[in-house]
């Protein structure tokens, strides 16, 4: 077994460790958005340690059953709502990886621009259900037309940039790195999709800062 190999396999098991440790206490003290019980889970897979230590931190404030002032500054907020777009991509882009991976359907004559469509069109449209399903509960009064119409408003923007980092990423890993890139049945190519949410997380937060900032997105 090679050194990336077992760098993966450890990079992966922390971050099913750290999903697993946020779904059990979701379980137990779910959120006042239903929305964000699904997020931060995703958030563990990739963020690992950083998303259990940011969850107790911000995320336990949010909670129903615990009563406790929410004094989070700005950054935290703009943290939070990062997470929220960043768990949409990243179930799309999960998603998009074994549905091309299996349908072999190729681009242009390109797997990797294949990868970028399919994954690009799962991402906006999990982005977009995540973002209804955080907007149509706050204001049912408004309808869901309204609320979908304000989804794609707020995510549109940071879809873009959370893909800009991600898909940067992986093309830098199938051009630059590997003569022969990993495929979806390798624990490194796991490894690889777990950069690229982390950089996609990163490209996307100065988006949500802005949207936010705007009163395009709401702090959460």
């Amino acid at each position: 077994m090679d050194t990336l190999t077992i760098i993966s396999i450890i990079a992966l098991a922390i971050g099913l460790v750290s999903s697993l440790v946020i779904i059990v206490d979701v379980t137990r003290y779910p959120q006042q958005m239903a929305i964000m019980n699904v997020v931060w889970p995703i958030n563990g897979w990739f963020l690992g340690p950083i998303a259990i230590w940011t969850y107790f931190k911000w995320g336990r404030i949010k909670a129903k059953d615990i009563v406790r002032e929410d004094n989070r500054g700005s950054g935290a907020q703009v943290f939070t709502s990062t997470s929220h777009c960043s768990a949409g991509c990243t179930l799309g882009d999960a998603v998009g990886v074994p549905f091309v991976a299996l349908t072999g359907i190729a681009i242009a004559g390109s797997v990797l621009f294949a990868h970028y469509i399919v994954e690009f069109i799962l991402a906006y449209i999990f982005g977009i259900i995540f973002q209804f399903f955080a907007i149509y509960p706050m204001n049912k009064k408004a309808g869901a037309t309204s609320a979908i119409k304000e989804a794609i408003k707020a995510d549109t923007l940071s879809l873009l940039a959370f893909e800009i980092g991600m898909f940067g990423w992986m093309a830098i890993v199938h051009f630059v790195l590997f003569t022969e890139p990993p495929k979806p049945t390798d624990v490194s190519y796991w490894f690889m999709m777990q950069i690229a949410m982390i950089l996609g997380f990163l490209t996307s937060y100065p988006a949500n800062r802005w949207l936010v900032k705007k009163g395009i997105k709401e702090a959460m």
